[in-house]
């Protein structure tokens, strides 16, 4: 079976289930080369008159060079039970040493000239409107900075219009 667009509102799970347990790759593209990360902190919603997703990407991450480059980026849904271990890798090995995509077997597919994995079961395709960094002036609750910025490694926060979204039920 091969993907097949949706209308977004044909996203048959729940939010919060597919960004906090399911996670995603998150892929971009510069140069020709394609890079991808775990992302598991994320969300949708409308914002701007546009149906949107909304992602945070760690400074210290490779991938980030590929998104501030990039015009779109993806967000690719596997089969979490099966992809655990993809995803584990994604999130701790860099693509700054090695190709991650070649190494776990995943096949690069393009949708509106933008990357995404044919072994997905959901593909959102997003044309990127904002790149907003996290500033610690701007945290009212005192605890978060030391319990997930002690580091000083802050987040950018990518905001996505969804332009397309690709499912793949054989890939459930």
């Amino acid at each position: 079976m091969e993907f097949e667009k949706i209308n977004p509102n044909e996203i048959n799970k729940n939010p919060f289930d597919l960004i906090s347990k399911d996670w995603a790759l998150v892929a971009a593209q510069k140069d020709g080369k394609v890079n991808a990360l775990t992302a598991s902190w994320g969300g949708v919603g409308v914002l701007w008159n546009k149906n949107v997703v909304f992602i945070f990407i760690r400074n210290s991450r490779y991938t980030k060079e590929f998104l501030d480059s990039a015009n779109t980026f993806s967000l690719t849904f596997f089969n979490h039970e099966k992809y655990a271990e993809t995803y584990k890798y994604f999130g701790s090995v860099s693509g700054r040493n090695e190709d991650k995509i070649a190494k776990q077997g995943l096949t690069v597919a393009s949708a509106e000239n933008t990357p995404y994995f044919a072994e997905g079961k959901l593909a959102v395709i997003c044309k990127k409107l904002s790149a907003m960094p996290f500033d610690p002036n701007n945290f009212t609750d005192s605890n978060l900075l030391p319990a997930f910025y002690g580091d000083n490694d802050m987040h950018v926060m990518y905001i996505g219009e969804i332009v397309s979204v690709l499912h793949n039920g054989a890939n459930e």
